[in-house]
């Protein structure tokens, strides 16, 4: 074969070479590339960005106005492990919207507008291992099996936020649970409230910032920090009667009057019909005597 001949396949193979390569260069608009990670920190964004390569593994998009994350976007990208949106304007509604990243593992979703938690949020990430959702002050909910399918998490931070309540079970069945941010939320240390603050007592979990991790009402144990106020919530809250509670004794009352009243009425009844049967017996004896 001519020196020709062998100088064609091989240039034809540089092409391609050249061509796979600048394909895998190929990097969103306003964004750094690097090796499987996008960078796109501080740069404004208000959307998703566009054309982001298949095979990223780390995507950062911290710092922008982004107010949604498509389901759909999220789904061309199914070896993403690493995703950092703290700092953007999401809220709402996130429900499906992490559907198809099975393989993540750290996600931040901290200085966000978010609103809930529920299960279809994290339900399809059964590898998330760390999970920021701190500094959202407009969270509010957190439904007690939103962390059902999340068996890994490790590490779980929701400081700084609206929560009022947490479910003890929320926490409690994970089992790799090892680090869990809470301060500075307006806890409402009620009866209600005492199962997770029992817990908080007898886990192993660290709790960081534990100074600030303190009751927001009611108004005798605010400023108080949780965990000393079990002693004080396992009394008042053996002790304290609600509305129910005299609804019930007073249902309970009006019940065993009702049955005393009725049982007395019966026992009347009963002696006044034996007497009678008595009287009539001896009436009939002094006849048949005389």
């Amino acid at each position: 074969m001519s020196l020709s001949g062998r100088a064609q396949p091989l240039s034809l193979v540089f092409l391609l070479g050249m061509g796979m390569a600048s394909e895998r260069i190929n990097c969103p608009s306003r964004c750094t590339c690097q090796y499987l990670a996008v960078n796109c920190t501080g740069q404004q964004l208000h959307e998703f960005p566009a054309a982001i390569p298949l095979d990223t593994r780390q995507l950062v998009l911290a710092v922008n106005n982004i107010s949604y994350l498509p389901a759909v976007e999220l789904s061309f990208l199914a070896d993403l492990v690493y995703l950092d949106c703290r700092k953007n304007l999401l809220g709402d509604d996130l429900d499906f919207t992490f559907i198809a990243v099975a393989k993540l593992v750290y996600l931040d979703l901290s200085f966000n507008n978010l609103t809930q938690v529920t299960f279809s949020t994290f339900s399809n990430l059964l590898s998330l291992v760390v999970l920021k959702m701190s500094d959202n002050p407009n969270l509010v909910a957190i439904e007690k099996d939103a962390f059902t399918n999340n068996t890994w998490l490790r590490h779980l931070d929701v400081s700084r936020t609206g929560l009022t309540f947490l479910d003890s079970s929320t926490v409690r069945e994970l089992p790799n649970l090892r680090f869990l941010g809470l301060s500075d939320n307006p806890w409402h240390c009620n009866c209600s409230f005492l199962d997770f603050i029992t817990w908080m007592t007898e886990s192993n979990v660290h709790f960081p910032d534990a100074d600030n991790i303190t009751c927001y009402t009611p108004e005798g144990l605010h400023a108080q920090k949780m965990p000393t106020v079990e002693a004080q919530l396992h009394f008042s809250c053996l002790t304290q009667l609600y509305k129910q509670d005299y609804v019930f004794l007073c249902l309970i009352g009006f019940c065993m009057f009702f049955a005393g009243t009725m049982v007395a009425w019966l026992a009347g009844i009963c002696v006044v019909i034996c007497e009678f049967h008595a009287s009539k017996g001896e009436e009939e004896e002094e006849e048949e005597d005389t």
